[in-house]
């Protein structure tokens, strides 16, 4: 898919970089809306992030998915197929893991492309629904994904022991 002057296609191991920056960079968000709840970066999480982005890309069953402009990465998605959840109380369903923009690409309809992009390929799946979770703080993405059709359906609460 091809939108403006940067294009959605599948990650590849030569994204490997771009994947670790940006996930590490959600990773810091999240920590920063609530250390107590979020994963702390620490000092590799650009290598830890890349490596666990690019050990998902011969699943069948994940979909990770990047924005780019020629050699450049401007975002990712991150999507699964999972499967029924006794404990969650639902049926199978598409993921939404990750969806991530690096800040200077914002705000020029990446995000909605690659979230779209990834609710096309798990409709393809037979998917019945799409769930995802979005940090309590993350009001900006809240917002996308309310405009994109989803709707709240669980509040998670933490308490520190």
């Amino acid at each position: 898919m091809t939108t403006g002057t940067w294009t959605i296609r599948p990650a590849r191991a030569d994204d490997r970089e771009a994947l670790g920056r940006l996930g590490a960079m959600l990773m810091r968000v999240h920590h920063d809306f609530d250390p107590h709840r979020f994963l702390a970066p620490g000092a590799h999480a650009e290598e830890g992030y890349a490596a666990f982005l690019t050990s998902q890309l011969d699943d069948p069953d994940v979909l990770v998915l990047v924005a780019a402009d020629g050699d450049r990465v401007l975002g990712y998605v991150y999507a699964g197929v999972e499967p029924m959840s006794w404990r969650e109380l639902r049926d199978r369903a598409g993921f939404i893991h990750d969806l991530a923009v690096d800040t200077p690409a914002r705000r020029q309809g990446v995000a909605t492309a690659l979230l779209g992009a990834a609710i096309d390929w798990l409709r393809s799946r037979g998917m019945p629904r799409v769930m995802l979770w979005t940090a309590h703080g993350n009001d900006a993405a809240q917002a996308l994904f309310a405009r994109e059709g989803f709707r709240r359906t669980m509040v998670e609460m933490t308490r520190e022991l």
